[in-house]
């Protein structure tokens, strides 16, 4: 039995690639007792593996929470494997506002203490004794309350590029440390005003609301679904839309655009933006907002220092990176000293600037491509990448994308090329070829052929 990832990350996406299927990113939780998460873990990966199910989930004995890409074409199928467990018959599903086929690129199952890393001890207060739950519909109409109070449950890098308008938006780093600092600061409130919570898909509420209940708090109330469900009802009933800008998610995505304002700045220069990244420097790997502007100049980094890092030999930058713990602290290092232009805490509701309103995602025209091969190596000095043709035909005129986590996606037109160090119209598999490039690529980078 195959319990585990057989195929990297760039493996899974050149697969996805060649496949040119639609895959919807979704998300759903539920709160249940499981007598045996590793054999309902092990259970749920071989179900799942089968329908080229992808995502980052946690269950424990207290239930599930999960964060997924699913094929849209086996999204049925995925749904029967969910009936089968009687807690999760009818659950709801969170379908991301915005898709892309890369948001998760394994299937990853952890078993865990808990589903959320909240620092409680539940067994010291009801967690079965919610909130109400509100819609999007009723949700508005209590924001209009002036007996209100409104709390974002999520972290500091989440709120500050979208969050509801007049919400308290705590200064944290993690879901544990909110829960004492907003009791503390509402304690006068308990009897006379309404609580009214919300997060990303909802699973923080679901215990929160619980938690002030017990804390004393009369009149307690989450957003049902979180932003997500919120995003899909307003604009199935013609909603205003009381959150501005864009919902944060844990997947490659980075965020989904909420509205078209833009409420955030690029770290680095000021201007306004929010586009979150992660620093190329793999031994920084720091979350912050980065314009494209800052993005070509610092290469991906976020500090110069970080730029003259990923300029060393690998030897040597895996050298400087050696003992340290990285991946824990992409989150919280959001706070750097590097980043003039970090907001934390409390937020603006005036948007700063707005975006251009982008067409339904069922009405985009996909592009089609096709692979060539992978990047060899970037000569910086001269700005020419050698590339190693694997698969197809590569022409002088042909648009081609260069592809990586890095480096995004960068599309432009073969003018000029070199095939195994001779200038040449046309290069085949097994050829090497170099060409001009404006801009770094990495090992990483996948060079497709754009073929309509």
């Amino acid at each position: 039995m195959q319990l585990y990832n057989t195929l990297s990350a760039e493996e899974r996406k050149e697969l996805i690639d060649l496949a040119g299927k639609q895959r919807l990113t979704l998300s759903f939780y539920a709160y249940a007792k499981i007598e045996d998460p590793k054999k309902f873990r092990d259970d749920l990966f071989l179900a799942w593996n089968a329908l080229d199910a992808l995502g980052r989930i946690y269950v424990a004995h207290e239930g599930i929470n999960a964060q997924m890409s699913v094929p849209a074409e086996n999204f049925e199928a995925f749904r029967e494997t969910l009936e089968v467990y009687d807690f999760m018959r009818g659950i709801r599903l969170n379908v991301a506002v915005e898709q892309d086929d890369h948001s998760f690129l394994k299937l990853t199952i952890k078993v865990r203490h808990k589903i959320v890393a909240d620092g409680l001890n539940d067994e010291t207060f009801d967690v079965t004794n919610k909130g109400v739950h509100l819609n999007a519909k009723a949700f508005n109409e209590i924001l209009e309350d002036p007996n209100t109070i409104v709390v974002d449950f999520r972290n500091h890098y989440e709120s500050e590029v979208g969050h509801f308008k007049g919400a308290i938006t705590p200064d944290v780093e993690t879901f544990r440390e909110s829960l004492p600092i907003i009791n503390e600061q509402l304690k006068d409130f308990k009897e006379d005003k309404n609580l009214v919570m919300y997060c990303t898909g909802g699973i923080r509420c679901e215990k929160a609301s619980a938690y002030f209940k017990h804390q004393g708090f009369k009149n307690v109330f989450q957003l049902e679904g979180g932003i997500i469900n919120y995003a899909k009802q307003i604009k199935e009933e013609g909603l205003e839309s009381k959150f501005i800008g864009k919902n944060f998610v844990f997947d490659n995505r980075l965020g989904e655009r909420i509205t078209e304002d833009i409420i955030s700045q690029c770290h680095q220069c000021g201007k306004p933006c929010d586009n979150h990244t992660n620093c190329a420097n793999d031994g920084c790997h720091l979350l912050f907002i980065q314009c494209d502007e800052c993005k070509a100049a610092m290469e991906n980094c976020c500090s110069t220092e970080c730029l003259e890092i990923t300029h060393l030999p690998l030897a040597e930058q895996v050298k400087l990176r050696s003992g340290k713990q990285v991946g824990n602290k992409v989150f919280r290092k959001g706070k750097s000293e590097a980043l003039k232009f970090k907001k934390s805490g409390e937020l603006p509701d005036a948007p700063i600037a707005t975006v251009k309103p982008v067409k339904d995602i069922r009405q985009k025209i996909k592009v089609k491509k096709v692979i060539l091969g992978k990047a060899q190596h970037y000569y910086v000095k001269a700005q020419v990448g050698l590339f190693q043709i694997e698969n197809n035909e590569l022409n002088v005129g042909d648009k081609i994308l260069i592809s990586g986590p890095t480096t995004g996606n960068e599309e432009l037109v073969v003018e000029k090329m070199f095939v195994n160090g001779t200038e040449a119209n046309q290069a085949k598999q097994g050829d090497k070829v170099t060409f001009a490039l404006p801009f770094r690529v990495r090992l990483s980078d996948k060079l497709f052929k754009i073929i309509s």
